[in-house]
């Protein structure tokens, strides 16, 4: 019965600053809508996919190695990390300047990324232009493809797709309608956290069970407050009530 009573309680303290609440996620949701709109650059992402296969002397012969295809795929987290480190994007750098990026600034845009049990990875990059994002996966990729014979001695490395630039695909950040779910998901929580806050930090007492449970005093009288109305109801009814007096007028009527 008590659990009941407590779940009743919180129910009456959301209910009592309800619209409190209601503004904050409305604003917030509001505030994130406009935020993704209009203040944050969008962002567009190229993507190529590169695979490391079998070796010249097998494709020659035909004859698959399991031990060989095994430690290739062994081999490709080994890979992810040498594709964002000096060896490969200081070659990025120097042999396609138009880019304009820099060894570390290439390290922060590019994402590598392999499906379990495959040769295959995915190299991403993400630019506020497409077609930079597109140009620059494609050279990282294809300096990957040389470099990585000479410190490897990898026979076989192939791109199985480059990206585009002449596409234009539609950006994938900022997500407008997760923002705005995140930001009311949010928002409701710290609404309700406050509410809570300023219920728990008002200590007035302002009903008859607030008397009896922090005083343990029966309540003896209780002032209701007066409106407007009914002063006015009091006074026409205080007037109905006077005794005549010879000579008033207040109560003469005339008729016609």
């Amino acid at each position: 019965m008590s659990n009941e009573l407590d779940l009743r309680q919180y129910m009456t303290i959301i209910r009592k600053r309800l619209p409190f609440i209601l503004i904050l996620v409305l604003l917030s949701s509001a505030a994130a809508a406009v935020f993704s709109l209009f203040f944050k650059d969008p962002l567009y992402e190229a993507s190529t996919k590169i695979i490391v296969n079998q070796t010249q002397s097998q494709l020659t012969t035909g004859q698959l190695d399991l031990n060989q295809i095994n430690t290739n795929i062994r081999m490709i987290d080994t890979y992810k990390e040498i594709i964002k480190t000096p060896a490969i994007l200081d070659k990025v750098e120097e042999g396609y300047p138009e880019l304009g990026l820099t060894a570390e600034q290439l390290a922060q845009r590019i994402k590598v990324s392999s499906v379990n049990n495959t040769q295959v990875m995915t190299l991403v990059v993400e630019d506020t232009e497409y077609r930079k994002a597109a140009e620059t996966v494609n050279a990282v990729s294809k300096v990957f493809r040389e470099e990585i014979q000479h410190i490897f001695k990898v026979e076989n490395v192939s791109i199985l797709n480059e990206a585009d630039p002449t596409r234009e695909p539609g950006p994938v950040s900022p997500n407008v309608p997760l923002n705005i779910a995140i930001a009311f998901v949010v928002s409701l929580m710290v609404g309700v956290g406050i509410v809570f806050l300023l219920e728990y930090l008002d200590d007035t007492i302002k009903t008859e069970a607030d008397v009896l449970e922090y005083l343990d005093q029966p309540t003896l009288a209780m002032i209701s407050k007066m409106g407007a109305e009914d002063s006015g109801q009091d006074q026409s009814r205080k007037k109905a009530n006077k005794p005549y007096v010879r000579g008033e007028l207040e109560r003469v009527t005339v008729e016609k």
